[in-house]
């Protein structure tokens, strides 16, 4: 009976060993990063060409080991992935087509909370079958969580064009976790006039697209936009924002310690 359980036993971990995926591939920036973040680098097969753009993502080199694809399904069914990753949009259509063709697809839901990122990345990783990953990354937002700082700065997340977020949903979540209190504003973007009037303690900066010829990139270069009258500047990597994804734990990190908390 000991001699057949250990067959057993050996034989179960091997058929979970050979349902782990070998061949994966990503359609979506945000799944890229989490494919790049909790996988084996054996077992990606492609992502995204906005993944091999450093304006996109720090992962940009290391994406770059990889076959790109445009983030549509006929581009990676030549591929033969046996699992593949993408978030919402027309996940829906692209689900049932792969379905129809037998290829395994996880669709990611959009997240609008740091709890969404934290269900994203335990689906991501238990998929992968790479759960170790996964926990690790959780306990990291964990630690972040737990030590969230109790005295929060009134904040404005400022990006291209006065673009800001909301004062409730993921990147205000993620900001209170460096101590940055998202202000509540009307509408989704904050005026120059109003940064003159009245200014926050903290005007977080999105550098991404920096240095780019663009109306939205002009604005960000106006003086008021760049001092904020009596607002201390913070620089936001904007490439991290774009997904709010593990990506930002490193972010919240560092500008934990520049808010000095």
């Amino acid at each position: 009976m000991r001699v057949f359980a250990c067959i057993l036993a050996a034989s179960l971990i091997a058929g979970v060993a050979e349902a782990a995926p070998k061949r994966v591939a990503s359609l979506n920036l945000c799944t890229d990063e989490l494919l790049l973040t909790l996988g084996e680098p054996a077992q990606t097969l492609s992502v995204t060409h906005l993944a091999q753009q450093a304006a996109e993502t720090p992962l940009w080199k290391t994406a770059r080991q990889y076959r790109r694809n445009d983030g549509s399904l006929l581009s990676v069914i030549g591929m033969k992935p046996d699992l593949i990753l993408t978030m919402g949009g027309g996940a829906r259509d692209r689900v049932r087509i792969a379905e129809r063709l037998g290829l395994r697809i996880v669709d990611v839901p959009y997240p609008t909370s740091l709890a969404d990122i934290e269900k994203g990345i335990g689906a991501v990783a238990a998929a992968l079958d790479r759960p170790e990953a996964g926990r690790r990354v959780l306990a990291e937002i964990a630690r972040l969580k737990a030590g969230a700082p109790s005295r929060q700065a009134d904040t404005i997340w400022i990006g291209g064009g006065g673009r800001s977020v909301a004062a409730k949903g993921l990147a205000a979540d993620w900001m209170r976790l460096a101590g940055l209190s998202q202000r509540r504003l009307q509408g989704d973007r904050v005026s120059l006039e109003r940064l003159l009037v009245a200014p926050p303690s903290v005007l977080l900066r999105s550098n991404y697209r920096q240095g780019q010829y663009s109306n939205e990139q002009r604005w960000l270069s106006h003086p008021l936009a760049s001092t904020a009258g009596k607002s201390r500047i913070l620089e936001a990597d904007g490439r991290r924002w774009t997904c709010m994804g593990p990506l930002m734990v490193s972010e919240i990190q560092r500008l934990r310690r520049e808010v000095g908390q």
